[in-house]
């Protein structure tokens, strides 16, 4: 018999939809709809979330070598990229530690230091406060970045995503 680990309503819901689709039911309703001031919109169905979200979660574990319980420190405007993460650390049984970008270069330095944060996803705009940063907090192994461009030292997280060979990880949802 298996328990549920987890008592979020995130967790609960994430194990609702997983077996909705285990069970071969579609939802006509979006897991996620996202809208940005311009208009744009992104759509994903629960089949779409679960492919991106497990797509993430082998590069964190693969790509990132991050194990159940180390630190994820999330810094990113609400795109849509940031509910993937969360899901993603879901499935991986990473922490998440999910930050504004208005914190500032100490803010910042302080959290990831007091948490001890293996790995970092940032966006470009907000990767050169991070890099003054980094050489304080030993703990940081990986930085990934959000970007269709290369920046030197960071991972790229969407060519990672669209690199890495897919392969099923053990999910830390149930116990």
């Amino acid at each position: 018999k298996k328990t549920l680990r987890l008592f979020s309503s995130l967790s609960i819901f994430w194990v609702y939809c997983c077996c909705i689709l285990q069970n071969g039911q579609r939802s006509s309703l979006p897991a996620l709809w996202w809208v940005n001031d311009g208009g744009e919109e992104v759509r994903w169905s629960f089949e779409e979330l679960g492919f991106h979200s497990r797509r993430l979660a082998n590069v964190l574990h693969q790509e990132c070598s991050l194990e159940r319980g180390d630190r994820v420190f999330l810094i990113l405007p609400r795109v849509p990229e940031w509910w993937l993460v969360n899901v993603a650390c879901l499935r991986t049984g990473t922490v998440l530690i999910p930050s504004t970008s208005q914190l500032t270069a100490r803010d910042i330095c302080h959290r990831l230091q007091t948490s001890g944060a293996k790995c970092v996803i940032t966006d470009e705009t907000l990767a050169p406060l991070l890099d003054t940063v980094a050489s304080d907090c030993p703990s940081i192994s990986t930085k990934l970045l959000l970007s269709h461009r290369a920046m030197h030292g960071w991972g790229n997280l969407t060519e990672l995503m669209g690199c890495v060979r897919y392969r099923c990880i053990k999910s830390y949802v149930y116990m």
